[in-house]
């Protein structure tokens, strides 16, 4: 969800949906579209808080089905062109945007600090870059790349060893499928804005290209992150859900 910035909506008036069901009108993505590639960091390990997030039991990408539907079309368009959708993130439970408050508070961790945040203390990322609110509660935000057609459904698992910082050149950040952005996803730097001084000019056509065709399907970016967008027409644009992500049951 970034520059991880989680969308700090205190000024909208909100409404609490606590029920455990999914709730009305959302939708498993991969009903929609079960060709869009789905890398689901926040429910294992593979993520700034280092283990699976309070929320996510499962990892599938939900979504309010106005949402899934415009990811469909997108998806259509640039799999005309060799490419395919990757989800990193989609709604999100206001459960797990208090766990990542929860852990903003907690002792730094070096690792975690030398990935995801190498030009950053840790105390600089609340309320900065952690917020209270997140869009991705609603339903309509989700957190994606593009990669190759071909590239592998499960990503290279990232080495235990020595930390890749987010902010390395391609081949020296942790592995991922993805087109080269510039940065990792989750990236807490100036560097993860979508349109910065520096970039390799491949770099800046991935970027371009990922907002003009997101753009062009209704969806919005986040300035601060490549990697955001969310559904400009959203269904729920003052509504704070909070119903874990839960296994998908098989379709009969």
């Amino acid at each position: 969800m970034r520059r991880l910035v989680l969308l700090f909506i205190a000024a909208i008036a909100t409404t609490p949906c606590d029920a455990e069901d999914m709730a009305e009108g959302f939708v498993y993505l991969r009903d929609v579209d079960p060709t869009i590639q789905q890398d689901m960091r926040y429910a294992g390990a593979h993520n700034f808080t280092g283990h699976a997030v309070n929320g996510y039991d499962a990892p599938e990408c939900v979504l309010v089905r106005e949402a899934a539907e415009a990811l469909k079309a997108v998806q259509e368009e640039v799999k005309a062109k060799g490419l395919s959708l990757k989800v990193y993130d989609c709604y999100r439970p206001a459960r797990a945007v208090k766990a990542f408050v929860d852990w903003a508070k907690l002792p730094d961790d070096a690792k975690a600090k030398a990935t995801y945040y190498p030009a950053l203390d840790k105390s600089a990322l609340f309320p900065n870059y952690i917020a209270l609110v997140s869009g991705h509660s609603r339903g309509a935000t989700m957190d994606l790349t593009v990669v190759p057609l071909d590239a592998p459904a499960v990503p290279p698992s990232p080495s235990s060893g020595a930390a890749m910082a987010c902010t390395a050149a391609e081949g020296q950040r942790a592995p991922d499928t993805s087109l080269d952005m510039g940065t990792s996803f989750d990236c807490f730097d100036v560097k993860a804005n979508t349109e910065v001084l520096g970039l390799a000019p491949e770099q800046r056509q991935n970027r371009e290209m990922l907002v003009d065709v997101m753009r062009r399907h209704g969806f919005k970016n986040y300035d601060k992150e490549w990697w955001h967008y969310t559904l400009e027409n959203e269904p729920f644009p003052s509504t704070i859900f909070d119903f874990p992500i839960e296994p998908r049951k098989s379709q009969p």
